[in-house]
């Protein structure tokens, strides 16, 4: 049967109502031209630019070969493959091909768990679309995991990463063993005059970095601040802003491993309700993190320069600047977590007694000390995090677990948030006040006849 394919209703199942300027050149681009650039800033959406023509031209190639030979299935796979530099970034992209409905299969792939797994799962999805972290592809395709040859279209998330050390060799050894590949497509949020070598040449270049309308608008509705330590050690500063801030997310950027954990942990002690997020944890943890801070049941997010790429957080309001980022292009990254498409946010400097000056690209307005509400209490989050530890794999969906907790659990509608999928565990966000009860009413209970963990995710 020909895949459905309607980008108005790919729209809709996204709940988007139309594109925007950069999204649709883009999309026209890529109908022209087999080699691609787009260059345009975090939050203006390239997933989707790149995503709605993908799905659109492999939509029409496995129709066509299905229609040529309908007894086949689709016996070379993948047809795409999406490289990205995290494994945050792998399964959102991944997340947003599954809400897009369009009938194709996608994976993601990376490290952290057994390759084994994933080949045996592929085996048995056989999908169009790989999304991988590099170290990851290229040990599938040296193990003949997944068929090199039978990729045609080869796309490179956030590929001014790839020009850094240790990726560059990663990067080359997968273009090596893809002998097929028809059509490149680069993307990153920062302006780059250098294309990695590995990746070919005469790419048609898209530029919307510079300081057009889009951007400016985009900056209009960021505001900076610049907040005054008057000690060495910041932690208590940054007490004292949370408490200002109230219960809008936050996200705080520090500069190092073990000054997230030492932060996370201070914070905590004071009450605060937070996740942690750093490249030195195990992948479950990672998750376990991210799915807190996005489903409100932890309003501070204190992470390294590692999320402050390929998240999609929706209504994050204010990033924390801790410690000064490394240069001009780590400020945009950290910044371009909020006011993202046409939404407003704040980013804060913490500046210590020793650090005398802001670093050019980190111009703000100066705010003394005693302009913070210090009296105020610590926030409390409205929602906490259900991890339940069946998925998709297990026949468990999204429907299935908001009508088990409305009707076992006792949660009206306005009481239950955000739910996300796995595929063998998901995260349920539910009123903070309910949650004791509601674990009380659905200990030993079977969602659709599984027995399965559920407990509060910490």
């Amino acid at each position: 049967m020909p895949l459905p394919f309607s980008s108005s209703e790919i729209l809709r199942q996204l709940g988007l109502d139309a594109l925007n300027a950069m999204q649709e050149e883009t999309i026209a681009a890529y109908r022209k031209h087999r080699q691609l650039v787009l260059l345009s800033p975090t939050g203006s959406g390239k997933t989707l630019a790149y995503l709605l023509p993908l799905v659109e031209e492999l939509s029409r190639n496995v129709s066509d070969a299905t229609a040529n030979s309908p007894s086949s299935s689709d016996s070379k796979w993948p047809q795409a493959l999406v490289l990205v530099p995290s494994r945050e970034l792998a399964s959102q992209t991944v997340d947003v091909v599954r809400a897009m409905k369009c009938g194709l299969r996608a994976m993601a792939c990376y490290g952290g768990r057994p390759a084994m797994d994933e080949h045996r799962t592929m085996r048995e999805v056989q999908p169009h679309i790989i999304v991988a972290t590099p170290g990851r592809a290229a040990d599938h395709l040296r193990k003949d995991n997944f068929d090199g040859e039978a990729v045609t279209t080869l796309i490179i998330d956030e590929f001014d990463k790839s020009l850094e050390l240790g990726f560059q060799d990663e990067m080359s050894a997968v273009l090596q063993l893809l002998p097929r590949v028809q059509r490149r497509f680069l993307l990153s949020a920062t302006d780059s005059e250098q294309i990695p070598a590995f990746a070919g040449e005469g790419f048609f270049k898209l530029d919307f970095t510079d300081p057009a309308d889009d951007v400016a608008e985009a900056n209009d509705r960021l505001t900076l601040h610049l907040l005054r330590s008057p000690e060495k050690d910041k932690l208590k500063t940054l007490r004292d802003l949370l408490c200002h801030l109230g219960d809008e997310s936050s996200m705080v950027f520090v500069n190092y491993r073990e000054s997230v954990e030492r932060v996370a942990n201070y914070l905590r002690q004071e009450g605060f309700s937070v996740s942690a997020f750093h490249g030195g944890m195990e992948q479950r943890d990672r998750e376990r993190a991210l799915y807190r801070f996005a489903g409100g049941a932890a309003l501070t997010l204190v992470s390294t320069d590692l999320a402050a790429r390929g998240l999609d957080i929706d209504d994050v309001r204010h990033i924390i600047h801790y410690h000064l980022p490394q240069n001009a292009d780590a400020f945009t990254h950290r910044n371009g977590r909020t006011a993202r498409w046409d939404k407003e946010g704040e980013a804060w400097l913490i500046l210590g007694p020793e650090e005398e000056t802001t670093p050019d690209f980190a111009s703000a307005t100066p705010l003394p000390l005693n302009r913070l509400h210090t009296s105020a209490p610590v926030p409390k989050p409205r929602w906490t995090s259900l991890y339940i530890g069946k998925g998709r794999k297990d026949k468990i969906n999204k429907v299935d677990i908001v009508g088990f907790l409305s009707k076992i659990g006792g949660l009206q509608r306005e009481e239950l948030g955000r739910v996300d999928v796995g595929d063998h565990w998901a995260y349920a966000a539910v009123a903070r006040q309910r949650a004791d009860e509601v674990l009380r009413r659905v200990k030993g209970m079977k969602i659709k006849g599984v027995k399965t963990l559920i407990e509060k995710a910490r």
